[in-house]
């Protein structure tokens, strides 16, 4: 399938500066960019499609650029927010900037020459006050800076004149590139498409007669409203130590069946057709969730690789049917990350009854008789009715775990 129509088909162009223009440079290869800014150590979920758009056009032979944003991250971009950003110091957003080129790499491979990275710090960091009005200023007026949305909606809470300049820095990143690489296109998100087309305008005023584009693809929310890529514990990170493969799994299987099929269409490289037959299951088997096992299949591959997704698939099968004891060390920490922990002050054997208190399991002895003596507590994944029972070395997998569990979902860990 053409890229252009595969994209639209997936639903993720929303607008583009000159489609039919676009197609016919698009039949021999073109280098086109993104920018990352690098506001913390770790790209998230919302950033995933994006990159995923990126990968398509490079397997359709195109070159991409990505470019983190170590200058324009000093600065911060206005769109889509409603307040200033807080800035950083030099020292944290060049920290930032190389967490986000090791991401990157894993999915564009800059290594293999098909991709470039580059940091816009390497020409805005240099610039120098006067240089930037007269070489990028000039060719801007004031009505058509305020007449972009992402200055637009600032105005009447207030915007400094340095989030103000930010498309300046930008539209100067795409021209810099479209010089000094030939790079033709621009994508980003869709309040990304002032800033965008500010590098266009930028392009033609210096002279430039080979045309550039600009393709923005929409801004993902979820079919009840809510913001794409958060969850109860917020933002769904790319880092594994900040979201574990689990609970990236986890956020994938747990797509509604309004959602699930729009998610298949923006992040899987699956085929129109096997999208189709996963969409038709959805309508006469939703009770089997096969489109949602397979999203979250394809997505912790993509992104953890395949032995994130073993575990992950692992530790759902281990908490689905309450059989925890055959979980590692390693998957326990993963599986149970978000549950109260109660760290045991002594190696040596303690009684259930003195352990379920101390570790707020129950509020008191008595709670805990009853609880035990009704069946209530159970001890990696085995109920223990037994008063006088003892926790030993014998319980812990891996030497360090005990999972309590009280009635169906209440889950404490216990590390000695």
């Amino acid at each position: 399938m053409d890229i252009i129509d595969d994209l639209k088909y997936r639903g993720l162009i929303n607008q583009v500066s000159d489609e039919t223009a676009l197609r016919e440079a698009l039949k021999k290869p073109l280098t086109f960019y993104c920018g990352f800014d690098p506001t913390a150590n770790s790209l998230h979920a919302g950033n995933l499609l994006v990159i995923v758009i990126m990968m398509r056009l490079q397997k359709a032979g195109h070159h991409p650029i990505a470019v983190v944003g170590g200058g324009t991250g000093m600065i911060g971009d206005p769109s889509g927010r409603s307040t200033e950003r807080q800035l950083n110091t030099k020292e944290v957003v060049d920290s930032y900037a190389e967490s986000l080129k090791g991401q990157l790499n894993r999915f564009l491979h800059f290594d293999e020459g098909n991709a470039t990275f580059v940091n816009n710090a390497e020409w805005l960091n240099s610039l120098s006050a006067i240089e930037f009005l007269r070489d990028v200023g000039k060719y801007f007026t004031l009505n058509y800076m305020l007449s972009k949305d992402s200055v637009q909606t600032r105005l009447e809470a207030g915007i400094s004149f340095t989030e103000f300049s930010y498309m300046l820095l930008q539209s100067f990143d795409y021209l810099n590139l479209y010089e000094k690489k030939h790079c033709r296109m621009q994508v980003g998100g869709s309040d990304q498409w002032g800033n965008i087309t500010a590098g266009l305008e930028l392009i033609r005023k210096r002279g430039h007669e080979e045309q550039a584009f600009a393709m923005t693809f929409p801004l993902i929310t979820k079919s009840d409203g809510t913001k794409f890529g958060k969850s109860m514990g917020g933002a769904i990170w790319l880092d594994p130590e900040r979201t574990t493969p689990y609970e990236w799994y986890q956020f994938w299987f747990n797509a509604s069946d309004d959602d699930v099929v729009n998610f298949l269409k923006y992040f899987t490289f699956l085929t129109k057709a096997e999208i189709e037959a996963l969409a038709k299951e959805v309508k006469e088997h939703p009770e089997e969730r096969k489109a949602q096992k397979t999203l979250a299949k394809e997505m912790t591959i993509l992104v953890h690789g395949e032995h994130a997704l073993q575990q992950a698939e692992h530790i759902s099968k281990a908490l689905f049917s309450g059989d925890v004891a055959q979980l590692s060390g390693e998957e326990i920490k993963q599986g149970f990350k978000d549950v109260p922990t109660f760290n045991a002050t002594t190696k040596e054997a303690v009684r259930l009854l003195d352990l379920l208190v101390e570790a707020g399991v129950v509020s008191s002895k008595r709670q805990a008789r009853e609880d035990i003596s009704n069946g209530a507590i159970y001890i990696n994944g085995v109920r223990c009715m037994d008063l006088n029972a003892q926790v030993t070395n014998d319980d812990r997998i891996d030497d360090e775990y005990v999972i309590v569990r009280r009635g169906k979902k209440k889950y404490t860990l216990i590390q000695f």
